[in-house]
């Protein structure tokens, strides 16, 4: 019988380990300390990560045709994603949130880089949908073409379908070169699914952050460059400025929810409907 599931927050945990402040850049290869959990959420996500299954997925989400709701809702929604195995942390998904956005608003950034540190990872309700995790969490990258030695754990690809597909094991597969970072299919999970609900709302900034903030390979590694325009590497400056309170908020000083909410409630009026399509 399988264990229980690891928390969500689990794997941002290893992604922080990954790229803490002052880490030897050798040092971010180094995995054999990684909790067997997350080696096998990453065999897992990477065997099942084809490019047929993400778009896919895209198809199947992108109708946006599962619930209507407010965002605070869609965070209440998430809160119920309860998980009694992580033992480290009783923060809600609410109360993680909000420490992110908390500290993007203590250093004065702009009301819409507040809200993305609010919502960027509301698109994790994908679980409650039913979504095995290695389809919503972890580090996404692309699909479609040879995969980078700067993916974590890149030997667990010998076991996906796509690496017996010799047109998708080329330095540029599907894609054409400097063809642009939105025309690269990216491995599914809540980043893109959450780009797709704030599409229509959110400015080109924000857009960036929350579709690629889980893109380490690109942002973090400097992979796949040769597929990027001089505007896609002017806006993942972006990503890179929200990396930070991304991984090292969870730390912070725990955040008064009933305090908070009108200042964020109000944020999220200035830029989304009352009812958004999820």
């Amino acid at each position: 019988m399988r264990g229980p599931l690891p928390a969500l927050s689990d794997w941002d945990d290893f992604v922080s380990d990954r790229y803490q402040p002052g880490k030897e850049k050798e040092e971010f290869r180094v995995y054999d300390n990684a909790p067997p959990v997350v080696r096998e959420f990453y065999r897992l996500n990477h065997t099942h990560q084809t490019r047929d299954f993400a778009l896919a997925k895209r198809q199947e989400y992108g109708t946006l045709d599962r619930r209507q709701m407010g965002i605070w809702e869609a965070m209440e929604y998430l809160n119920t994603l309860v998980d009694d195995s992580d033992p480290d942390t009783d923060l809600s998904q609410i109360e993680h949130n909000l420490q992110t956005a908390e500290a993007i608003r203590r250093d004065g950034h702009p009301r819409w880089f507040q809200l993305v540190g609010l919502i960027h990872d509301l698109g994790k309700v994908l679980c409650l949908y039913g979504e095995p995790q290695w389809a919503v969490v972890g580090d996404t990258f692309p699909v479609g073409c040879a995969w980078s030695d700067k993916i974590v754990y890149p030997d667990f690809f010998r076991e996906n379908p796509d690496s017996k597909i010799p047109k998708l094991q080329t330095k540029y597969g599907v894609y054409e070169p400097g063809c642009g970072l939105e025309n690269v299919d990216l491995s599914w999970g809540h980043d893109e699914y959450m780009y797709m609900i704030c599409r229509d709302y959110l400015p080109e900034e924000a857009l960036y952050m929350i579709r690629y903030h889980s893109c380490y390979p690109i942002h973090r590694e400097g992979a796949y460059d040769y597929l990027l325009t001089d505007r896609n590497r002017e806006m993942l400056e972006w990503v890179k400025k929200f990396n930070p309170y991304d991984l090292y908020s969870k730390g912070d000083e725990k955040v008064d929810v009933a305090k908070a909410r009108p200042y964020y409630e109000d944020l999220i009026k200035e830029f989304f409907p009352e009812k958004v399509r999820f």
